[in-house]
Order: structure tokens, then sequence, then C-alpha cells
């Protein structure tokens, strides 16, 4: 992971840090308690138990590097005390699909809190990529995985500064 920040909103960082510390302080005695109890079968070489908890851990803990590395280069955006009429992260952006006309919504946030099902999109996908910098009246055109849509920008919101 390169040492550049990471752009996340404070519901971003909250979610990382309690995955944190969820598996500083559930995960990790779990597993160190399922490794003693391998150990007590016996021969290690030929124990199933034991490479599966020796895995478990060595993922746990390759996870929490992960983790920590991206909370210190976290570059919290709070949405909230943002505005204006371009759409830039954490934006609320209102799009009418130019194909289907169906109304779509998203919201620009950090990569790892993306959630297509809830409409949190990463900045770096091609969808946010194309609207970043555009406002309300502009039309996009994104190459997608999908192949090409085009979006016209309906309107950009941004949260109450208490909601």
């Amino acid at each position: 992971m390169a040492d550049t920040k990471i752009p996340m909103t404070p519901r971003g960082l909250v979610l990382l840090k309690d995955e944190l510390r969820r598996r500083k302080e559930v995960e990790r005695p779990k597993i160190v308690l399922a490794i003693e109890e391998a150990r007590a079968h016996g021969d290690l070489s030929e124990n199933a138990e034991y490479s599966a908890a020796k895995e478990a851990q060595s993922f746990n803990e390759g996870r929490l590097k992960e983790l920590e590395a991206m909370i210190a280069l976290a570059n919290v955006i709070d949405p909230a005390k943002l505005s204006g009429d371009r759409v830039v992260f954490g934006a609320t952006v209102q799009l009418t699909d130019g194909e289907s006309g169906d109304p779509v919504a998203y919201t620009i946030v950090g990569e790892h809190e993306a959630d297509i099902k809830r409409g949190l999109i990463s900045i770096t996908a091609p969808v946010a990529r194309a609207l970043i910098g555009r406002e309300a009246g502009d039309t996009v055109t994104v190459r997608t995985p999908k192949g090409t849509r085009e979006y016209e920008i309906r309107e950009v919101q941004f949260p109450a500064a208490d909601g």
C-alpha cells in the first residue's frame, strides 16, 4: 500500500476501527484458543485443525496490519461539511439513466466503504470518476464492464450537518 492518503467518510473510519477492535479483541483470542486446543491433540505435522487455526491466525494478523495502515493513512472527509454544485467525494448524486430513463442515486465514498446495493460507489469506480467535477444538468458517458452508459446529473446533494 502506497503512503498516499486514503479518502473515506467518518462512517468509513468508524467501520475500520470497529473491525480492527473486533479482530484484536474477539478473533485473535478465539484463534489462539483454537491453536492451543489443536496443539493438545498431539502430532502437529498431520493435524488439520492446527493447520487451519494457524492459517486463520495468519489471515487475521495480515488483515490487522492492513486495517492499521488504512486508519493511519485515512483522509477523513465529512460530506456534511461540504457544499456546492459540483460532484466531489462524499456527494450524493441523483442521476437519470439515459437508456431506461430510470432515476439512480449514488453516494461517492472510499473504496472499502463501497456497497452498490446501498448506492455507495467507490471513488475509483468508473461512474464516480466520470461524475467528479461535473454538476447538475451535465450528461456523462461512462464506460463500464457492461458497456457504455449515459447519465444525466439531476442533482448534487450533501447530507445535512446533523445527519
